[in-house]
């Protein structure tokens, strides 16, 4: 038998509601059902279909996914550079669905730091390195001019790149201009650092350079750290994975450090995690669904602890 609730029930029921955290609330950068839709010859096109993201302050993390996934549609949202369609994003307590021009401008400023792929978006020509350092801080009216240099050469030294202070950009190497690129980035000190495949024009041994440049900023001055990258090496070395398809986050990479107790020995353990959206939905990676024939449709199964998944076998019965 069942009893209509009362009064006081659902006045309980309301304030438990209310009283309930809201998603991302501890959150340095939330996007919440993130939607963006581009408008091209009357056709539009969806790049972001319900995003969620989470991360924390603090964190060095990884963006990957194949072209056309929607990785720089929502990177240039959370750099100010575009605005969601529908859904929501918060960077640092800024809302930026409401932020008008003004604040937007502020915002790219003072609370995120952004360095491109090409070496030559990142620096003024005309400049010297520690002059383009000191540019951010000029435009923000931060610290006096005395300071500002100071503050020009202590990103340098930080970066491994203090013999470049006098250099332009034509007379530094590749990897030496985005490590300057990432000092720019650092002149206002950003709550966010974010970077679109900042390592895609430089070899090997000079982007293990360039995101050495990243961990140093992440760990010496506590920035968060957002890469989007589709180099592997890079990707696989922090600690946090997150692999965007299809305009949705579908899966997660977390690693952690395991030391052996007998021989002290270090190693890193990775673990995938498929990405559970804020409305139950669920991506499971291709290759395992390619594996097991699964499409269409799958079969579930609720057990004590856990769900179980199993491919469609209704036309077999």
């Amino acid at each position: 038998m069942t009893t209509n609730p009362t009064l006081t029930d659902l006045a309980a029921r309301a304030q438990a509601a209310r009283n309930r955290p809201t998603y991302g609330h501890d959150a340095l950068i939330t996007c919440d059902r993130l939607v963006r839709i581009f408008t091209t010859d009357g056709i539009e096109v969806q790049a972001l279909q319900g995003l969620d993201l989470l991360v924390r302050e603090g964190e060095l993390m990884a963006l990957v996914g194949a072209s056309g996934s929607g990785k720089s549609t929502l990177m240039n949202i959370l750099a100010g550079l575009d605005t969601p369609t529908a859904g929501a994003a918060r960077v640092a307590g800024r809302d930026l669905l409401s932020m008008t021009a003004k604040d937007r401008l502020a915002y790219r400023r003072a609370t995120v730091g952004f360095v491109w792929q090409q070496t030559s978006r990142n620096l003024l020509p005309y400049l010297t390195a520690a002059q383009n350092i000191a540019l951010p801080m000029q435009l923000t009216g931060r610290g006096r001019r005395r300071r500002q240099s100071e503050r020009a050469l202590e990103l340098l030294e930080l970066l491994e790149v203090g013999d470049c202070r006098d250099r332009r950009p034509h007379q530094m190497s590749g990897g030496q201009q985005q490590r300057v690129a990432i000092a720019v980035a650092l002149a206002n000190d950003p709550a966010v650092l974010l970077a679109d495949e900042p390592t895609g024009e430089l070899d090997s041994h000079t982007a293990e350079q360039v995101f050495a440049a990243f961990r140093t900023a992440n760990e010496q001055l506590g920035t968060t750290v957002v890469i989007v990258t589709h180099d592997q090496a890079v990707a696989g070395e922090v600690r946090r994975t997150v692999a965007i398809r299809d305009g949705r986050t579908s899966t997660e990479v977390l690693r952690r450090s395991e030391v052996d107790e007998v021989t002290g020995d270090e190693t890193v353990v990775a673990r995938e995690y498929a990405m559970l959206d804020r409305a139950g939905r669920l991506q499971l990676p291709a290759e395992y669904t390619e594996a097991l024939g699964m499409r269409d449709r799958v079969a579930l199964e609720l057990e004590p602890d856990h769900i179980a998944i199993w491919p469609d076998d209704s036309e077999h019965e």
